[in-house]
């Protein structure tokens, strides 16, 4: 059934956000399980449309598990029973590409269908490709369909990746713990994420080293043991709720959030005028009166990031001046902004540059959400505008935001769901 979010805006928010698991590592977290036939625990998972989605494709190539709706996931792979992560699956879903790297590492084998998603850019998985065919892949494209198989099993190569990829890394990364021999990654992908799901397969028993620098060296081991772990923070939901602080000159608590993820964003943040306070416990954002413009370009971490990138623009519809966003990761990533418009934002665009003149307050109207972050961007704007404003295609939502609503209103937001 589909759904839209009713929000009366102009409430400043103020209360405690507790920031929920990072979805950009539960996802290779999960997948990484493929990697051993033992049981491994995880805390702290996020339950949102995309985590079942991956639990769902993971079942399909023979994985068990338990979920006790409360955040704690076991999950074990004793025999891999199919090697084929089908369409149906994985065209909700870009991360489900996840599973090439570790089904090829185990199985020698695996047909992925090429994914689907976010229609944020191109996102193109040749970069996956190209490097495990220097671990020793062959592959094939065949009807929608990466058909890849190394029947000596992987052996340890240099590799160079052309742009740091996320997903890229991921893969080569989790196919690289069982190889044979050295894998050399270079220009790796940098992310938190990328560090954390290391530390899951140290505690596998993997032999990595370079966790957070741009060159990883993993030494393939001939197998892989259980263990327990947590899921860290999610810094994009964290940037968010930040903010949700400042658009609506609100003051709120990021309970679990860290500084050090989100460094550049939250510079910004303070170079907008807005406090930013740091504990041992999370983040309190203090918004103010007036926002100052600030501009920002997306670039890989530590970077500011693209995941933030909607969320920051919605913030910069009113500020007291003009500031430009310039968009150096995804090409179709300015989406939101015709919603914007709709709303009374004073936005241009040339090129992978939006160009942002602040109006003295947002007006509610309609809008239809694109992608992921798109959508959370219009539930931003919604709360600083004057009247209703109505959000529709919510489906984008819940793939990231776990319980979004029920947090929002507990810092004083009048927001609803409902059924069309």
């Amino acid at each position: 059934m589909m759904q839209g979010m009713r929000i009366v805006g102009g409430t400043p928010l103020n209360g405690t956000v507790k920031i929920s698991g990072a979805k950009n590592l539960a996802l290779p977290a999960l997948v990484a399980t493929l990697l051993t036939d033992a049981k491994i625990t995880f805390s702290n998972v996020p339950n949102l449309s995309d985590v079942n989605c991956i639990l769902s494709l993971l079942e399909s190539l023979g994985s068990k598990y338990e979920n006790d709706t409360k955040g704690t996931i076991t999950i074990s792979t004793p025999t891999i029973l199919s090697h084929i992560a089908p369409y149906d699956i994985v065209r909700k879903m870009r991360a489900s590409i996840l599973v090439l790297g570790p089904l090829l590492a185990r199985n020698h084998a695996a047909k992925v269908s090429l994914p689907g998603g976010c229609a944020i850019g191109a996102r193109g998985v040749e970069m996956h490709l190209e490097a495990l065919k220097l671990m020793g892949v062959d592959i094939a494209l065949n009807d929608g369909y990466i058909d890849a198989s190394a029947k000596k099993g992987l052996f340890g190569a240099n590799i160079k990746l052309p742009f740091p990829t996320v997903t890229g890394t991921e893969n080569v990364l989790m196919a690289a713990t069982l190889a044979k021999g050295k894998t050399r990654i270079q220009n790796a992908a940098k992310e938190p994420e990328i560090s954390a799901l290391i530390d899951l397969l140290t505690l596998m028993g993997a032999k990595i080293e370079g966790k957070g620098t741009s060159e990883i060296i993993v030494n393939g081991v001939d197998s892989l043991r259980g263990t327990c772990f947590e899921i860290m923070s999610d810094r994009i939901e964290a940037g968010t709720y930040a903010i949700a602080a400042a658009i609506t000159k609100g003051k709120l608590f990021l309970e679990g959030a860290r500084y050090c993820d989100l460094k550049i964003f939250l510079d910004t943040l303070q170079n907008s005028g807005l406090t930013v306070l740091e504990n041992e416990n999370g983040i309190t954002i203090a918004g103010r009166d007036s926002i100052k413009p600030c501009s920002i370009s997306t670039g890989p971490y530590p970077g500011f990031p693209t995941d933030l990138q909607a969320q920051y623009t919605s913030l910069m519809t009113v500020a007291n001046g003009t500031s430009t966003i310039t968009e150096n990761i995804f090409e179709n990533r300015f989406m939101h902004i015709p919603e914007l418009l709709r709303l009374g934002a004073n936005i241009s665009i040339h090129g992978n540059t939006a160009t942002v003149n602040g109006v003295k307050s947002l007006k509610g109207a309609q809008v239809m959400a694109t992608d992921l972050r798109a959508s959370v961007s219009l539930v931003l704007a919604g709360l600083a505008a004057q009247g209703t404003t109505i959000v529709n295609r919510l489906y984008h939502l819940d793939r990231g935001y776990e319980a979004l609503e029920t947090k929002l209103k507990l810092c004083g937001a009048n927001i609803e769901r409902f059924n069309i």
